[in-house]
């Protein structure tokens, strides 16, 4: 038999930072999807329309630091922010609103630390915790599931809403199950299930949008984009924490279940928190910050101002990566154990 002699490295074609983020973005599609369906046009109009900013702002940026242009956009970093903005960003957000948030997001939180992987903070969410401080009222403006409203206004109907040329009808807004939670008031949970008028409705949606974002998260799992690490950690400690408190007291607290498929989490976990510029590096790191992340969702969500809290918790953890990536170090090959802590 003849053996084939080669030199190494005896490796495949390398992945490079635009075939990640495309994969990045083409697996939020499943998310993107189920949110049209369920919630009209306007998720697809606002990625579309974040994503155009945030290629015109990140070209601007790059031109007045005298950069190639064309060099940085095939990176496709300034789209998956702008897709991520915009799957968070309510259906009617006015177009002025993801203006903001874009030009936060990539001028600010993005360009002014060096671009792409010197930002400390998950530009994404700095521009999505900015609006929902700065415009409460138009970040809150939910649209009711389909199926709850029973009319699907066209893709020109809402054109017309997003770019105000119409106002926003008062049917075209809804609170969230995790808002209708957060604002019960003495009601019990089995009281706010009975009074709530298509709150099962609205459950059943945001259940199918989460399952489409776990899909396009294992996705990334099976093609290595990510680790399990993080999701996995983030889910637990959730899943842990609403345990206890819901077993303790089932009346006043949302279960599990609630908890893990409403809001962003499952988008969180897998496509926001695993961000590799601002997430911890080491295994054991990714864990520890996982699970803070996942602790701080609920105690946002439960005791905070704010009925969602994937935004805040990223950001929060983002800042402590720092400090996990020092203490956590692996163990150098050669070397008996990490060398980490501080030393004289």
């Amino acid at each position: 038999m003849t053996l084939i002699h080669t030199s190494s490295p005896h490796t495949g074609r390398p992945g490079h930072v635009g075939g990640v983020m495309r994969q990045v973005i083409l697996a939020t599609l499943p998310g993107l999807a189920a949110l049209v369906w369920y919630f009209g046009w306007g998720p697809l109009v606002n990625v579309l329309w974040a994503s155009v900013l945030a290629l015109v702002f990140e070209a601007a940026v790059i031109k007045l630091r005298r950069r190639p242009v064309a060099f940085y956009l095939k990176d496709y970093s300034a789209v998956l922010t702008a897709v991520l903005l915009g799957l968070a960003l309510p259906p009617y957000t006015p177009w002025w609103v993801t203006l903001v948030g874009m030009f936060v997001a990539i001028v600010l939180a993005k360009q002014l630390y060096g671009g792409l992987g010197q930002n400390p903070f998950n530009p994404a969410m700095v521009g999505y915790a900015l609006l929902l401080i700065a415009f409460p009222v138009q970040m809150t403006q939910w649209a009711p599931p389909v199926s709850l409203s029973g009319d699907n206004p066209g893709l020109l109907a809402t054109l017309k809403v997003i770019f105000e040329l119409t106002p926003l009808p008062d049917a075209f807004t809804h609170a969230t199950p995790l808002d209708t939670f957060k604002n019960k008031g003495a009601l019990t949970q089995e009281e706010l299930w009975a009074q709530v008028a298509g709150l099962k409705d609205s459950f059943g949606a945001w259940q199918a949008v989460s399952l489409a974002y776990l899909l396009g998260g294992l996705y990334l799992l099976v093609r290595r984009i990510i680790t399990w690490h993080i999701p996995v950690a983030i889910l637990f400690a959730l899943f842990m924490v609403s345990g206890f408190f819901y077993g303790s007291d089932p009346s006043n607290f949302a279960p599990p279940l609630f908890h893990l498929t409403m809001g962003a989490t499952m988008l969180g976990a897998f496509f926001i928190a695993t961000d590799p510029a601002t997430a911890a590096t080491s295994n054991k790191g990714k864990l520890v910050y996982g699970f803070c992340i996942g602790l701080l969702i609920y105690i946002i969500r439960s005791w905070g101002n704010y009925p969602d809290a994937v935004a805040f918790a990223v950001l929060l953890m983002n800042l402590a990566v720092p400090f996990l990536d020092y203490y956590t170090r692996p163990r150098t090959y050669g070397h008996k154990k990490a060398n980490k802590g501080i030393r004289g």
